[in-house]
């Protein structure tokens, strides 16, 4: 049967490849260490999960309105005004099935044929191919270790295009961690109304920054930089929700109604039982979310080091998310069993099939030089991974 053209433009997600790949060895009775999944490994608070037995118990098991409740539209308002000082209302939100399907029918709705859209790299594995799916061209920037693997007003700059109609915002950022400061974000901003592009701010990982660092949200700097920006958020990680699957995005009335009637058309309404359940994780009690940054932190401060104590390699401290990038072309060249190491895929192959550990390699990133680890898993599997790893590369020769 002959697939329409488009569908030879889609790649499947390389890092649930690798999660199903480390998964599929498992069941062969392999003792696999994963740190592919972007997935926090807690269990969804149980006052989340309360909310939602009670909607079953409720009868609160049909159709809702497509762009979600009024509930919870009204919750995501008032979490963007206490916490990020914005003011949208019910017509400028609309509710989606994750934060990933935001992204795409945002890119449906905004990007056609001949736009470009300026993804700083690396990058989340999805954005470009979103991107082409909506006809438009992905135009990668590639920012540097040096910077702290942030887009700098400069790039940007020089990345612009009359055809360019959006850039993309990832802070924290998803694969390096790196969190952008309010400072930071002003530069970018003065780029962006000056050259009147939109910005599509990505913070999903908003709650999960260490340090004491605040939050920077773009959108709230000015009212001018808030009619430009499409705020995309999600109770998939702060919250430990990636089954619920409910995202949001909030932005320009016309564009929120542009997404509402075009996801009538390929979703209906985001599950009405998730959407009871993400009411209470945004205006619930929020004390979990602390608790899951500090068992994090703990984590991240584990990983960075021991991975800094490798000969060969070197890893940035990153400022938020679950994720550390560590920088491994320090190996390349040299050799195992015979086999050239050259690529994160030569690392991330040899480290599965010597080390039974499971990484992603940073080429499906924008960076071949690195590999991504996910530390959202227990500290006994970070400490036996990290062992693993260490180990396996004192063996290249």
């Amino acid at each position: 049967m002959k697939l329409a053209s488009r569908a030879d433009r889609i790649k499947p997600s390389p890092t649930l490849a690798i999660t199903a790949k480390a998964q599929a060895l498992r069941a062969q009775g392999r003792d696999i260490i994963g740190f592919g999944a972007g997935e926090p490994d807690f269990d969804t608070p149980l006052n989340i999960k309360k909310a939602a037995i009670k909607a079953i118990e409720d009868g609160f098991t049909k159709y809702t309105p497509v762009g979600g409740i009024e509930e919870l539209k009204d919750a995501i308002s008032a979490k963007l005004k206490n916490d990020n000082g914005l003011e949208y209302g019910r017509s400028q939100i609309v509710v989606s099935c994750g934060a990933k399907h935001s992204l795409f029918n945002l890119a449906q709705v905004l990007f056609e044929a001949g736009d470009e859209v300026i993804v700083p790299a690396p990058y989340w594995v999805s954005y470009p191919d979103i991107v082409v799916l909506s006809d438009a061209t992905p135009v990668i920037v590639q920012t540097s270790e040096k910077s702290g693997f942030k887009l700098g007003p400069a790039d940007l700059g020089a990345a612009i295009t009359p055809r360019t109609k959006a850039v993309v915002i990832n802070s924290p950022s998803n694969p390096t961690g790196s969190t952008y400061t309010l400072e930071e974000l002003k530069k970018l901003a003065e780029v962006i109304l000056e050259k009147k592009i939109v910005a599509i701010s990505d913070d999903i990982y908003e709650k999960i920054i260490y340090d004491g660092m605040p939050f920077g949200e773009i959108a709230s700097l000015s009212p001018e930089m808030r009619d430009q920006t499409i705020v995309v958020n999600g109770v998939s990680k702060s919250y430990s929700m990636t089954g619920w699957r409910i995202g949001y995005a909030a932005g320009p009335e016309n564009v929120i109604k542009a997404v509402t009637d075009y996801q009538s058309q390929n979703t209906s309404n985001p599950t009405s039982i998730a959407q009871k359940a993400a009411v209470e994780a945004i205006s619930g009690d929020q004390g979990t979310v602390s608790m899951m940054v500090g068992e994090f932190q703990k984590r991240r401060n584990f990983i960075v080091d021991a991975l800094n104590d490798m000969p060969g390699v070197s890893c940035l401290k990153p400022e938020g998310a679950f994720y550390v990038f560590p920088n491994v072309s320090g190996l390349y060249g040299r050799t195992f069993n015979g086999k050239l190491v050259k690529s994160s895929a030569d690392i991330t192959e040899f480290l599965l099939e010597k080390a039974n550990v499971a990484v992603v390699p940073g080429v499906v990133f924008g960076n071949d030089n690195h590999i991504r680890l996910s530390y959202a898993t227990s500290m006994r599997n970070i400490e036996e991974g990290m062992k693993r790893i260490k180990t396996a590369f004192s063996q290249l020769g």
